[in-house]
Protein backbone atom coordinates (compact mmCIF):
# COMPACT_ATOMS: atom_id res chain seq x y z
CA UNK A 1 0.00 0.00 0.00
CA UNK A 2 1.12 3.35 -0.69
CA UNK A 3 2.62 6.11 1.67
CA UNK A 4 -0.57 7.92 1.06
CA UNK A 5 -2.94 5.48 1.47
CA UNK A 6 -1.88 4.23 4.83
CA UNK A 7 -1.51 8.13 6.47
CA UNK A 8 -5.35 8.28 5.39
CA UNK A 9 -6.61 5.21 6.20
CA UNK A 10 -4.55 5.56 9.57
CA UNK A 11 -6.37 8.72 10.05
CA UNK A 12 -10.33 7.74 9.34
CA UNK A 13 -9.40 4.51 11.72
CA UNK A 14 -8.23 6.62 14.39
CA UNK A 15 -11.41 8.90 13.61
CA UNK A 16 -13.85 5.57 14.42
CA UNK A 17 -11.41 5.38 17.72
CA UNK A 18 -8.84 3.27 16.45
CA UNK A 19 -5.28 3.61 17.54
CA UNK A 20 -2.55 3.48 14.85
CA UNK A 21 0.72 3.81 13.90
CA UNK A 22 1.87 3.75 10.24
CA UNK A 23 5.52 3.17 9.18
CA UNK A 24 6.80 5.29 7.29
CA UNK A 25 9.49 4.99 4.47
CA UNK A 26 8.92 8.41 2.50
CA UNK A 27 9.60 11.26 5.63
CA UNK A 28 8.22 13.94 2.78
CA UNK A 29 4.94 11.94 2.25
CA UNK A 30 4.24 11.63 6.34
CA UNK A 31 5.02 15.37 6.27
CA UNK A 32 1.99 16.54 3.92
CA UNK A 33 -0.49 13.32 4.77
CA UNK A 34 0.04 14.13 8.18
CA UNK A 35 -0.80 10.37 9.60
CA UNK A 36 -2.17 10.71 13.52
CA UNK A 37 1.62 8.73 14.41
CA UNK A 38 3.89 7.59 12.17
CA UNK A 39 7.48 6.11 12.84
CA UNK A 40 9.62 6.60 9.79
CA UNK A 41 12.10 4.20 9.22
CA UNK A 42 15.44 4.96 6.92
CA UNK A 43 15.23 1.56 5.16
CA UNK A 44 14.81 0.95 1.38
CA UNK A 45 11.55 0.41 -0.30
CA UNK A 46 9.85 -2.54 0.29
CA UNK A 47 11.57 -3.52 3.69
CA UNK A 48 9.72 -0.97 5.62
CA UNK A 49 11.02 -3.26 9.27
CA UNK A 50 14.68 -3.52 7.81
CA UNK A 51 16.21 -6.80 5.80
CA UNK A 52 14.80 -10.07 6.31
CA UNK A 53 17.70 -11.70 7.64
CA UNK A 54 17.37 -9.00 10.52
CA UNK A 55 15.35 -9.78 13.21
CA UNK A 56 16.59 -7.95 16.33
CA UNK A 57 16.33 -4.86 13.66
CA UNK A 58 12.92 -5.95 12.92
CA UNK A 59 12.02 -6.46 16.48
CA UNK A 60 12.79 -2.77 17.35
CA UNK A 61 10.86 -1.24 14.80
CA UNK A 62 7.98 -2.79 15.99
CA UNK A 63 8.72 -1.71 19.96
CA UNK A 64 9.11 1.08 18.92
CA UNK A 65 6.18 1.78 16.95
CA UNK A 66 4.34 -0.39 19.79
CA UNK A 67 6.14 2.55 22.52
CA UNK A 68 4.14 5.01 20.51
CA UNK A 69 0.82 3.99 21.01
CA UNK A 70 2.00 3.82 25.19
CA UNK A 71 3.60 7.22 25.33
CA UNK A 72 1.10 9.89 26.82
CA UNK A 73 2.84 12.67 26.36
CA UNK A 74 2.80 11.81 22.28
CA UNK A 75 -0.29 13.48 20.80
CA UNK A 76 -1.34 13.03 16.77
CA UNK A 77 -0.05 13.92 14.52
CA UNK A 78 3.41 12.71 15.25
CA UNK A 79 6.14 11.73 12.85
CA UNK A 80 8.99 9.53 15.40
CA UNK A 81 12.17 9.29 13.38
CA UNK A 82 13.50 5.27 14.44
Amino acid sequence: MCSQAVGLAAAELERQSISTVAIQLLREVAVRVRPPRALFVPFRHGYPLDAPSEPGRQRAVLEAALAMLEDPALRPPALVDL
